[in-house]
């Protein structure tokens, strides 16, 4: 499968809980930090719910 670059671009402060955990899920902790993924429909989900807080690119 394809690969997928996910980059925290905003914070988490005062963002609901769930959005805390999607995060933490994709394994972001910081801004600026930058994960690799498998491009699933689980991981697509995840990055919906966050896509406001992330950025994306094909790795």
């Amino acid at each position: 499968m394809a690969k997928i670059k996910v980059t925290q671009i905003k914070s988490s402060i005062k963002k609901p809980k769930t959005q805390k955990r999607t995060l933490e899920a994709l394994g972001l902790r910081k801004i600026g930090q930058v994960v690799e993924h498998e491009n699933s429909p689980n991981i697509l989900g995840m990055i919906g719910k966050v896509k406001h807080l992330v950025s994306t690119q094909e790795a």
